[in-house]
């Protein structure tokens, strides 16, 4: 039975505070130009012997329009004429993947992100898809989970026609919200319409899953007002809902410093706001799986987690645990048994590395014996809830005890507090405890010490 959520206003407070959303262990902060492509095609060949499955990320950076919260690695255009050079560039990092990936290893997940993958013309969708076959053993009979982010307002006529014929089987729309004078402050205006007639055209073209992504903390907010947008957003039933935690650091993101921060709700407000959404959502039959995270009760990501198989990686959580992840086009990271590795951030240096041609890895990190075990702990933590230490200390050869006695101690007072229970051989996080996760988390990170100010608010 999956834990409830009890959301205790007094306990947050206390555990406010800034932290990794460990998407990876190590984190992305973590990354540094020692690790070059070398490494990167070692891990890649001894990934191989596994014969593990493949997820393929691949980025598209382009976005016809800015918007102001925005902190992901993107280009803002209105030129469409430059996505060409860009997918030649990507089709030369495909194929030299392709010289190194066993070609019998099949891709079970793909996903395309952004930027706004739909900045493309149709045409050049087809092609994409096009070369991602040609390069890797992809699914045909619509098995694997093959998803796309999509922006309503680059949704033409025949671009859900076309991504549901060329294998995509699950979407996710960028909604964060319908008030119109939100929408403005962020500078991204989208009718209702927009979205709900693209989840409609979704549906009746079969695609599996439609996420609908939303964001609280946003200029001009306010509970009554994100109310009606979780309103609308029920009543339309997506199968899962991304509601994430608006992080406003100008200093790292140029497009947020266009915020007026007097707009921005209190602290108050905003703790106000993330409750009833989890009231509203969950009384409407929404599962918390998590991080931010809610999907109906039928959902994959719930069958993952009631039979503790959910795993969590740079697009959020999954049910491909057993995969290894190729991320290709700028920013992209790839994650290998053997280490996390990331592709050049800027298109200068991502162009100039593919002319040669050679891999784009700009940096990342090797992972060690002690770096493999605390990870398992985190993703046991934050994607299931609860940690078997027998088990942890059978697979890694430890005694859990004696290894993490510090962290152990630190977790008493956490179990004072009523956010964890610490049994004999297992570690329970409770329904007041799953907001707080990544504080539990934390207390397992080798690397946490002084890094504070380069995470966003964990609430």
């Amino acid at each position: 039975m999956l834990k409830a959520v009890d959301f205790d206003l007094d306990l947050i407070r206390r555990y406010e505070g800034s932290g990794p959303r460990y998407t990876s262990y190590p984190t992305a902060m973590e990354f540094s130009p020692s690790v070059t492509r070398q490494d990167y095609i070692q891990w890649l060949r001894e990934s191989n012997t596994s014969r593990r499955p493949l997820s393929l990320y691949v980025h598209i950076p382009f976005c016809a329009h800015v918007c102001f919260y925005c902190a992901c690695n993107k280009v803002v255009t209105a030129n469409r004429s430059r996505a060409q050079p860009y997918l030649e560039s990507l089709y030369r990092e495909m194929r030299l993947h392709a010289e190194l990936v066993d070609p019998d290893r099949r891709v079970e997940q793909l996903h395309w992100g952004g930027g706004t993958p739909t900045f493309l013309s149709e045409q050049q969708m087809c092609e994409l898809m096009g070369a991602l076959r040609a390069s890797f053993n992809l699914i045909d009979d619509d098995s694997g989970e093959y998803s796309i982010e999509i922006d309503p307002r680059e949704v033409r006529a025949e671009t859900l026609p076309l991504l549901r014929d060329i294998g995509f089987n699950r979407v996710s729309l960028g909604v964060q919200d319908f008030n119109p004078r939100v929408q403005e402050a962020v500078h991204r205006l989208q009718s209702a319409e927009q979205t709900l007639g693209a989840m409609r055209q979704a549906r009746e073209l079969g695609f599996r899953s439609i996420n609908i992504d939303l964001m609280y903390g946003l200029p001009l907010q306010t509970e009554r007002s994100f109310s009606e947008t979780l309103d609308a957003v029920i009543d339309a039933r997506p199968d899962r809902l991304s509601v994430f935690n608006y992080a406003h650091l100008p200093q790292r993101f140029k497009p947020q410093r266009r915020i007026n921060p007097e707009q921005l709700p209190s602290a108050d407000e905003k703790l106000a706001i993330l409750s009833l959404t989890i009231d509203k959502l969950t009384g409407a039959g929404y599962r918390y799986i998590g991080m931010d995270h809610f999907a109906l009760d039928d959902d994959e990501l719930v069958k993952a987690q009631r039979n503790g198989t959910l795993h969590r990686n740079f697009q959020g959580y999954s049910t491909h645990a057993d995969s290894d992840m190729i991320g290709m086009g700028v920013s992209a990271i790839s994650s290998m048994p053997g280490g996390f590795s990331q592709n050049y951030t800027a298109l200068d240096d991502y162009y100039r590395e593919l002319e040669v041609p050679q891999l784009p890895v700009a940096r990342g990190v090797a992972i060690n014996d002690d770096d493999r075990l605390r990870g398992e702990v985190i993703q046991q933590l934050i994607c299931n809830n609860t940690l078997d230490t027998r088990h942890i200390s059978d697979q890694f050869g430890i005694d859990f005890d004696s290894y993490f006695v510090d962290e152990l101690d630190e977790l008493q007072g956490m179990q004072r507090d009523g956010l964890v229970q610490l049994g004999d051989q297992r570690i329970d996080v409770t329904a007041k405890g799953r907001l707080l996760i990544r504080n539990i988390c934390k207390v397992f990170d080798y690397y946490r010490i002084g890094a504070e100010e380069k995470f966003s608010k964990m609430i």
